[in-house]
């Protein structure tokens, strides 16, 4: 079994447009990223294996490596009916939906047409080339 070690950091989560998607700073609670465990891709695990706490590290990721590709079969054409009459559907909403085992779903809408609603199930950031900004705080 491999060592699975911990770092405890925040992080800023950068799009290709300098804008920043997330960032562990705004809700004051720190990311937990688990080395070892297979939870992280090779190449985000390669970047972060060898810090230490006080360590700062920025480094850039393809799609792939970050949070996959964007994946056609995770978008689907729902009907209108399939959603509560109150509900606002218009793209950029995002909606939950039962998964497995009682686990929710985030999807995003992503165009309404008449009755027909477009819903995106793929990862907000997937298909994105992105930069992440660590600042260890602690190693586990």
């Amino acid at each position: 079994m491999t060592d699975v070690r911990s770092i405890l950091c925040h992080m800023n989560i950068v799009l290709e447009d300098g804008s920043t998607a997330d960032s562990t700073k705004a809700s004051g609670k720190p990311a937990r990223l688990n080395i070892g465990d297979e939870s992280l891709s090779p190449a985000f695990e390669a970047q972060i294996n060898s810090l230490e706490e006080g360590d700062s590290h920025s480094f850039t990721l393809e799609a792939v490596d970050a949070f996959g590709e964007s994946n056609p079969d995770a978008i689907h054409y729902m009907d209108r009916s399939k959603f509560p009459g109150d509900m606002e559907l218009e793209p950029g909403v995002i909606v939950s939906f039962s998964g497995p085992g009682g686990s929710e779903i985030p999807g995003i809408v992503r165009e309404v047409a008449g009755d027909s609603v477009t819903v995106d199930l793929n990862h907000p950031l997937a298909g994105q080339v992105l930069t992440f900004e660590l600042e260890v705080i602690q190693v586990l």
